[in-house]
């Protein structure tokens, strides 16, 4: 039967829609089916606790979106999407009463890390000052020919380093310490594992090239922006149509896949022939799934009532006190352990997005990492934290709504087991993602592609998994190539 369509996605994610955006944009006729009623994956926003309460369902702040090469080239804003920039990037209060802030000044962040500005400003300046560069050489397949050699090695130089060590090598004090071991524990791995540094730099720098800022209206207007563009280059999106088996699609010269690699295996394993074809089975097989996440959202009387005013400004605020505690809590669910004093991720949307909550009312967002498809309520663990240094905060709920991490993947097939980043970033895993192959959004089938965080660069909202996706379905069709961003 001959294709009816150039390109079918299945997944409406933000690696999803960049896949079909990419194409759509190179001329070609895509559809993209989506499992739920609304689009967007970890994009999307309801209204969870009150009415009048907007919430993000997983994914809050942005500032991998803000630098992706891929949401630059789609001019997303053009599309209706607009940014709030909080005035403090991000806050991390400490125990002795005082908070380390993150601001978009790179000194002025520095200020407040004593006898360690020095040494913060020469880790983190040069990649502000090269950020576009960055980008360009990190957010892709390892197999790419870098267009930064020199940029890239000089990152790889402290990146492939445990965030630990850094550092602990690298400052003196407590304060650089807490900063940089907070936007590391967003890898979503114990501290003392090689790589996880690259989260630290990544993270830190981008509060000051581009800022951790939020959607107005929500993570929801992210993926609603995408459509818009999606359609306006003649895409189609179709909700509520799971798909469990690849024939369940229209005919198309490509299938390209949003979705786990366990999920490709279940919906077309069965086109993985031959030799090569179970080879590749077994290999998704063996992918490893990351750890999980236990999150509240909660619908507030009035802002966090935290002790100092960084964080009562800040759009995001670490919760989890200096670089001991945060590493032995990063352990903990490592090593499968439910930890008693969890470092908690809080977004307070609502401190700069007057949408999200009725006039005078707040909204706060928090995650606290827990082990793969934990079941232990971490409720009072995760306040108990925020009350640590906002006192009061339990009086200013009006309402929360808890989701463990099975009701994590109950609203998103791809976070199996409570898992959102598309599996484990440790070791090689982090670059041969779902499998050690050249091509990784390729598979046995050359009809079928996974665009997923389960390949390079992995998690995060940047769209790229998707555009590199779309790179490799068009070098297969005949005709006119999508442009190089």
């Amino acid at each position: 039967m001959s294709p009816t369509l150039d390109a079918v996605v299945v997944g409406s994610g933000p690696n999803g829609l960049a896949a079909a955006i990419t194409l759509a944009r190179a001329g070609r006729s895509v559809r993209v089916y989506e499992a739920e009623a609304t689009v967007g994956g970890g994009l999307r926003s309801a209204e969870l606790t009150l009415p009048g309460f907007r919430h993000d369902l997983c994914s809050a702040v942005h500032p991998l979106a803000r630098s992706s090469p891929f949401f630059r080239w789609a001019g997303l804003e053009d599309y209706g999407l607009e940014w709030c920039e909080p005035d403090v990037q991000l806050a991390h209060p400490l125990d002795d009463g005082t908070a380390v802030a993150l601001w978009r000044d790179i000194a002025a962040t520095a200020d407040g890390l004593g006898a360690d500005a020095r040494a913060y400003t020469r880790l983190m300046g040069p990649f502000v000052d090269a950020w576009p560069a960055l980008m360009q050489a990190t957010l892709g397949p390892v197999t790419r020919v870098p267009r930064h050699p020199l940029l890239l090695a000089r990152f790889g130089a402290v990146a492939l380093r445990s965030a630990e060590s850094v550092a602990r090598r690298t400052f003196a004090g407590e304060r650089a310490r807490a900063l940089f071991a907070g936007h590391a524990t967003h890898a979503a791995l114990p501290l003392d594992r090689l790589f996880t540094a690259s989260f630290g730099i990544i993270l830190g720098a981008a509060g000051h090239a581009v800022g951790w800022p939020v959607a107005r209206g929500g993570s929801q207007q992210i993926a609603d922006a995408m459509v818009r563009c999606l359609t306006a280059h003649g895409g189609e999106v179709v909700t509520s149509s799971p798909i469990d088996d690849i024939d369940q699609l229209p005919p198309a010269g490509a299938y390209v896949f949003d979705v786990t690699p366990d999920q490709l295996l279940r919906i077309a394993g069965d086109r993985f022939g031959g030799r090569f074809g179970e080879f590749y089975r077994r290999q998704l097989g063996r992918y490893r799934r990351g750890s999980a996440v236990f999150k509240l959202d909660y619908a507030l009387s009035e802002p966090v009532p935290w002790t100092t005013p960084e964080c009562r400004r800040a759009g995001t605020v670490h919760v989890g006190g200096t670089l001991s505690e945060i590493a032995r809590a990063e352990h903990d669910v490592g090593a499968g352990r439910v930890p008693d004093r969890p470092f908690v991720i809080a977004a307070q949307q609502s401190v700069v997005d007057d949408t999200r909550a009725p006039a005078g009312r707040h909204t706060l967002w928090a995650y606290g990492h827990v082990p793969f498809g934990c079941e232990v309520d971490m409720t009072d663990a995760v306040e108990r934290q925020i009350e640590r240094f906002a006192p009061g905060f339990k009086d200013v709920v009006l309402a929360r709504v808890t989701t463990p991490p099975a009701g994590i993947a109950a609203r998103n097939r791809n976070n199996v087991g409570g898992d959102i980043g598309g599996g484990s970033h440790d070791g090689l895993q982090l670059f041969f993602r779902p499998a050690v192959r050249w091509n990784p959004y390729a598979t046995p089938d050359p009809r079928i592609f996974l665009c997923s965080s389960s390949t390079p660069p992995g998690a995060g909202v940047h769209g790229m998994c998707g555009y590199w996706a779309a790179r490799a379905v068009l070098r297969g069709l005949a005709g006119p190539r999508a442009g190089a961003i």
